[in-house]
């Protein structure tokens, strides 16, 4: 079965990018849990956090760097926003390809 990120950035699926460059690309969850939420998702084909690879630094720095523009972008950056990297089924991890959710817009609570 294909990768559906693998097949939104080779533009297999038609997409909005919200940002893309060499390393990353962004775009609207299809499914959003706040009423901002934005996937940032490397180009490269990382199934998981357990994957990641000390290679993989550089873009998981540019995933929270990216996300981190996104929400000043989206207005969220003086109220406050969510990173989240979901790893897992028991975390929620739907698509087997490593990515970044960025949620805010609304209170999100307390997840301590």
């Amino acid at each position: 079965m294909a990768c559906i990120f693998c097949q939104i950035a080779k533009g297999e699926i038609p997409s909005r990018f919200l940002y893309q460059d060499e390393e990353v690309y962004a775009i609207r969850d299809i499914s959003p849990k706040a009423p901002t939420h934005v996937l940032i998702i490397p180009l490269a084909h990382i199934p998981a956090a357990t994957d990641v690879t000390l290679q993989d630094a550089r873009v998981l720095g540019k995933m929270v760097l990216v996300a981190a523009q996104l929400a000043q972008r989206e207005g969220l950056a003086g109220r406050g926003y969510r990173l989240i990297i979901n790893n897992g089924p028991d975390a929620g991890q739907v698509v087997q390809h490593l990515h970044l959710h960025l949620l805010g817009g609304r209170p999100l609570g307390d997840m301590g």
